[in-house]
């Protein structure tokens, strides 16, 4: 059960990240990805992102890319968050496939 600091916190980082990765792929021609989820730790120390990528052949290496550039990543999220967070969190980043998900189930319904 989350708090309700949990909840704002997690809404805040997802807007700003939403923001951040639509500037990233501004870049990056061909690849969307936006953030589904986040879910904040209790002790405010960690933020997991579930990222839905457009086309979804190239979401593991997109997601592994982030993981690689979560340090400027995190950089980027503090300097948009400072005045509302004391400790920005820890990113962790992992792929949400549940939307390849309802639609393997549409496919065998159909």
């Amino acid at each position: 059960m989350d708090s309700t600091r949990q909840s704002k916190i997690a809404r805040l980082i997802q807007k700003e990240l939403g923001d951040i990765f639509l500037k990233m792929t501004k870049e990056t021609r061909g690849v969307l990805v936006s953030v589904s989820i986040v879910r904040v730790s209790p002790d405010l120390g960690i933020a997991k992102a579930y990222l839905s990528v457009f086309p979804s052949a190239k979401g593991e290496e997109i997601v592994e890319l982030l993981n690689k550039s979560n340090k400027s990543i995190r950089f980027e999220l503090g300097n948009r968050v400072r005045y509302q967070l004391r400790i920005i969190p820890e990113l962790r980043f992992y792929l949400d496939d549940s939307l390849d998900y309802i639609e393997n189930i549409d496919n065998l319904l159909k």
